[in-house]
């Protein structure tokens, strides 16, 4: 089987960037705290300060360590993440002269990380923390004392500073985390549309399932029938030609059905055989050409050095001969069939000389019950089931117009599929 992709929630892999980005702007706060102490023309409370940035560094080691537990990261929990950011920052501020201090426009990385990722009221909580907390600091805050040249120009540097912080991080990490939301939303579309396709074989398997435990008897009674009369009309040669055809064709129904029990036990008891892609191309090509006899083929082998090996379920080999089914239904003649590979994948492509695809239907293909053949033909599920039974193989079918006339499909499968 195809191995499970691994998907990381959206919100534990935007918590892992939220560390990320506080631990570059606590590179920043400290450095610029440092930068103000070693210059020795502010007076702050170091030790406030020092206290403050040790905490959110504590902060970003314990939720990093968190980051290594398998618990689910909820909305809410990020939520306070950005809450207790935007905390840190108010006190950092009211040490630092308040809402004059040039870094208060920080307060929007945080509220532009939560509208970009958050639910809506959880956005305006943090909205209005950031409101209360810009608000207080308006009337409250630890006064800061600079002379007014140095302080001309720590104010400029700290602007210059606070817009490139902030720039970064919200042009960046923002991108960032946008995508990984959208890449998660198409992630669920592709799970839901997997869903619906194994709805639709389970319903296809169903009927399958009592259509051929229903065609038992019939086929018994048509092969009695047919060695009755071929007793009886023994004086007849080309009717005994014709009913000898008959008989071949219910006596190969009758394999195909107990093949299919014989296959469901085998995949049950998981007793699927290695083999070489080229043994495994060459039994299906045997195998389908006593069941369309009037087709007419040429086979190549184009890969170069030892054929890939793999382990082809049943259903992978009725795939292939739905696909040699319906290029000969187009044109019976001249099909020409290719067998290649390289390191990574084989290719098998099949060129019929029919009609070809025509435009406006070619999105309809592929889809259950849509057929092309007129009615009694067929029943619109070959295409389907093989695209199925492929894609579980983590392969593809794919057809094109050949530029030289008639139908070109092509099948891919990933190299030494099912070899350990």
């Amino acid at each position: 089987m195809q191995a499970p992709v691994q998907l990381l929630s959206a919100s534990l892999q935007n918590l892992g960037r939220l560390v990320l980005i506080r631990l570059l702007v606590l590179a920043a706060q400290a450095g610029s705290v440092g930068f103000a102490w070693l210059s020795g023309k502010l007076e702050l409370p170091w030790t406030e300060l020092g206290i403050t940035l040790g905490v959110s560094a504590l902060l970003s080691v314990f939720t990093a360590l968190r980051l290594r537990v398998s618990w689910p990261v909820t909305e809410l929990e990020y939520a306070v993440q950005l809450g207790c950011d935007l905390v840190i920052h108010s006190v950092l501020l009211y040490y630092t002269g308040g809402s004059s201090n040039p870094f208060v426009s920080y307060y929007l990385v945080p509220l532009t990380i939560a509208a970009a990722t958050l639910p809506w009221l959880h956005t305006l909580t943090l909205a209005g923390l950031a409101l209360v907390s810009y608000t207080l600091l308006l009337l409250w805050s630890h006064p800061l004392e600079v002379p007014a040249g140095p302080r001309e120009s720590l104010v400029i540097y700290g602007m210059w500073l606070s817009f490139a912080l902030a720039a970064v991080m919200i042009t960046f990490f923002v991108a960032k985390m946008a995508e990984g939301l959208r890449r998660q939303e198409q992630l669920r579309a592709e799970r839901r549309e997997e869903g619906m396709r194994d709805q639709q074989l389970l319903a296809v398997a169903t009927q399958a399932a009592g259509a051929a435990h229903e065609l038992g008897t019939p086929l018994s009674t048509m092969s009695v029938l047919l060695k009755e009369l071929r007793q009886e009309h023994r004086d007849q040669p080309a009717l005994q030609e014709d009913l000898a055809l008959l008989q071949e064709q219910v006596k190969l129904c009758k394999e195909t059905l107990q093949q299919l029990v014989r296959a469901a036990e085998a995949e049950r008891r998981q007793s699927v055989s290695e083999q070489t892609a080229r043994e495994w191309l060459e039994a299906v090509l045997q195998r389908w050409h006593l069941m369309r006899p009037e087709a007419t083929y040429r086979y190549q082998c184009l890969g170069v050095g030892t054929p890939p090996r793999l382990m082809p379920p049943t259903d992978l080999s009725q795939a292939l001969l739905n696909l040699l089914n319906n290029a000969a239904d187009a044109c019976p003649d001249n099909l020409d069939i290719r067998l290649d590979w390289d390191a990574r994948e084989i290719c098998l492509s099949i060129r019929d000389h029919g009609v070809g695809v025509p435009l406006a239907i070619a999105e309809q293909l592929g889809k259950p019950f849509f057929t092309t053949k007129s009615r009694g033909k067929g029943f619109g599920l070959g295409l389907f089931l093989s695209q199925a039974s492929v894609t579980r193989v983590g392969g593809t079918v794919k057809l094109y117009n050949h530029e030289e006339g008639g139908t070109l499909t092509e099948l891919r499968l990933p190299r030494n599929y099912g070899v350990a």
